[in-house]
């Protein structure tokens, strides 16, 4: 019998893993609906509805999932997930209409749900102290957007959009007998029977989750959004082939999927509100930047004689910053989840479905908003400037909703020496 240790990192190592491939399966139309847009002759709004779609179910999922993972726990319905993602994942490479690709996108969609599961399955096995630290591990699996970047464009070129469903859904079955093999299961880990769902729902009328609802709405739902739109914007703004456009915008996709762990640990150590608070400011100062539009000015002066000037970042400039805010966005996954294993750890499982089922949707609704604004516009930066609007609401409510005190509070309770001087 194994001890309690090697169940807590086998299943905390087998979740990650499997949250991985979930995630990478999530965002693969980022990648394979570039060619689709081509053959179907798509406008980008279409593209934006395409590859948002799948964010769709699986944002929808994450509320009911996560109540079922704390009735009945988290080895059984994210087993269950995996297998039913499979078959229309494999059907997709049949595909050849538009509403096809829609529909069955919806099905594979709920590769997404996968995190509302598996990040209360995590947190039932570690203490309050260390939950930031495990969530945010477990999180990292979001660099699963970094494989898809990684992988699905070099069989695209070598074998066709076709085979990268084929391939993921091979993986995807190795992961689940893995899972089943390796992970454990704790009855005193589920919601007494007693409780029942409506009773869950109720969370519902708690305004302080809305306030957390917001935050990821940005830090994932901006996340999600940009790593569907990311390769699009390379090869239209600064002509990159598919290749070259997924790999630089792997920039942002992988470091803002792994340091999520470290986030977690930061949220530990110095509270939630801390972290949140710096990733907002820092966030709305990198988008200020790359919201600014590449524009050629005619300067006239007093003699009669012009000059012209350039204004706007080039795309090192832009990956840089670029990179900041996957960082920034990387700590702010993890600090929101922070608040939530503090604020309401009996029913992390169903606070996590929400926060999780809005910041997914902000994953849907941003992508298709992209599209619009560059199909009305013509304006590529537009979808920065719209983050932009979405980052300062955010600081605006928490600057006035005295979470600061509630923190510093939290911290006080939790680590003998105090850490906000």
């Amino acid at each position: 019998m194994p001890s309690h240790r090697v169940k807590q990192m086998s299943v905390l190592t087998l979740n990650t893993l499997a949250f991985t491939a979930c995630f990478a399966i999530w965002v693969m139309f980022s990648v394979i609906g570039i060619p689709i847009k081509t053959g179907l002759q798509l406008s980008d709004t279409q593209f934006g509805l395409l590859a948002a779609t799948p964010i769709l179910t699986g944002s929808l999922l994450r509320l009911p999932l996560g109540m079922l993972t704390d009735k009945y726990g988290g080895r059984m319905v994210f087993a269950i997930l995996m297998v039913a993602v499979i078959p229309p994942l494999f059907l997709i490479s049949m595909a050849t209409a538009y509403w096809q690709f829609l529909v069955l996108g919806l099905f594979v969609g709920a590769a997404g749900a996968s995190f509302s599961v598996g990040i209360a399955y995590t947190a039932r096995w570690f203490s309050k102290s260390r939950q930031g630290l495990a969530m945010g591990i477990f999180g990292a699996g979001n660099a699963g957007a970094a494989v898809t970047k990684f992988v699905a464009p070099s069989i695209v070129v070598a074998w066709g959009w076709q085979m990268v469903p084929v391939v993921y859904a091979i993986a995807l079955s190795v992961v689940v007998i893995l899972f089943l093999l390796f992970t454990h299961t704790e009855k005193a880990h589920h919601v007494h029977t007693s409780v029942t769902i409506w009773d869950q729902i109720k969370s519902l009328r708690d305004p302080t989750v809305w306030k957390y609802c917001q935050y990821y709405s940005l830090v994932f739902g901006g996340y999600v959004a940009l790593s569907l739109w990311m390769t699009k914007y390379y090869m239209g703004v600064y002509g990159h082939g598919i290749q070259e456009a997924a790999l630089l915008a792997a920039i942002f996709v992988l470091p803002s999927g792994v340091i999520r762990a470290l986030g977690g640990w930061l949220s530990d150590k110095f509270g939630a509100h801390r972290v949140t608070w710096w990733v907002m400011w820092a966030s709305l100062a990198c988008l200020f930047f790359m919201s600014y539009p590449q524009t050629d000015l005619q300067i006239h002066r007093v003699d009669g004689s012009t000059f012209a000037m350039h204004l706007g970042v080039n795309q090192y400039v832009f990956t840089a910053l670029l990179f900041v805010v996957g960082i920034c966005w990387g700590f702010g996954k993890a600090s929101v989840f922070k608040y939530l294993s503090d604020e309401y750890p009996h029913n992390i499982g169903v606070m996590s479905g929400i926060v999780g089922l809005v910041g997914g949707l902000g994953g849907f609704v941003l992508p298709i908003m992209f599209g619009a604004l560059l199909d009305l516009t013509g304006v590529y930066t537009t979808a920065f400037m719209l983050l932009f609007g979405v980052t300062l609401v955010s600081l605006m409510w928490m600057q006035y909703s005295g979470e600061r005190e509630k923190d510093r509070t939290r911290r006080k309770q939790f680590y003998p020496i105090d850490t906000t001087s």
